[in-house]
């Protein structure tokens, strides 16, 4: 995998990020995910329009930090990001997690098959 593939990939995960805590993670996770993506969240597993609509309407992220970023070739046109997270909502405990997204590369892009969150 090329330097700048891997640094799309990275982009994407902050990106998503900025997106729950501005409020568009609706526009922006539909352009991402891809047709059969599945989303592995701690309370259960949610299909693409399910999760989509579950983060659009959760409450913003006030703050987030992502460490350990790194990009696994999977060959194939397929990529894996993994990363912790420590973020946190107003009046909620912190969220951490062990985080990973697999990427399958299309025509339009990368676009996002599963994503992982474990505690």
């Amino acid at each position: 995998m090329r330097t700048h593939e891997a640094e799309q990939l990275v982009a994407l995960e902050r990106d998503g990020w900025e997106a729950l805590t501005r409020g568009e993670a609706r526009d922006f996770y539909d352009d991402v995910l891809a047709r059969e993506a599945v989303m592995v969240f701690p309370f259960g597993v949610m299909e693409r329009d399910d999760a989509i609509d579950g983060m659009a309407e959760s409450r913003r992220w006030q703050d987030y930090r992502l460490d350990d970023l790194t990009v696994h070739d999977l060959g194939a046109g397929i990529a894996v990001v993994s990363y912790r997270v420590h973020a946190e909502r107003d009046d909620e405990a912190p969220f951490d997690a062990m985080l990973a997204s697999t990427y399958v590369r299309s025509r339009g892009g990368w676009r996002m098959m599963l994503h992982q969150q474990s505690p």
